[in-house]
């Protein structure tokens, strides 16, 4: 095959897929180990079409809204659908599904997202004017080492 969905890719190569973490995945924190092999890209920004919530202050989530949005302030990463498949997607909380946002700079990446049924839920903060999951909690990441809390 040459081309399609059911192209062959050359053996060695691995395709990767952007993944954009806001909250626990990111560098020095708990879940980010679960990102496996995959390569930090840089920060990124959400473009500003996103409430973001606290979800019982254990986990941040990002739902897409037509006003009343913000940037949400993340991490991009270079993933393979075997890194999501088999280690990150399990570890995500049920209220989360993976879906496509729209970064500041006009491009795509892959997220986890509040579900539609969720948005109204118990538990939410929203943290939308500050839009960021480590600014909310109090943490910063250090040039080298752990992520610290403010004093």
């Amino acid at each position: 095959m040459t081309g399609g969905l059911g192209a062959r890719r050359p053996a060695g190569k691995t395709p990767l897929v952007r993944m954009f973490v806001n909250g626990e995945a990111m560098r020095a924190r708990p879940l980010n180990a679960a990102l496996g092999s995959a390569h930090f890209l840089g920060t990124a920004r959400s473009a500003p079409r996103y409430r973001f919530f606290s979800v019982r202050d254990e986990y941040p989530a990002m739902h897409p809204t037509a006003e009343g949005g913000g940037s949400v302030l993340g991490e991009l990463y270079a993933v393979t659908y075997a890194t999501l498949r088999e280690q990150l997607l399990p570890r995500e909380p049920s209220e989360l599904e993976l879906g496509v946002i729209e970064l500041d700079d006009g491009t795509g990446s892959l997220a986890m997202r509040l579900r539609d049924g969720f948005v109204d839920a118990h538990g939410l903060t929203d943290i939308t004017a500050i839009g960021s999951w480590r600014r909310y909690r109090g943490f910063d990441v250090p040039a080298a080492g752990p992520a610290v809390p403010h004093p």
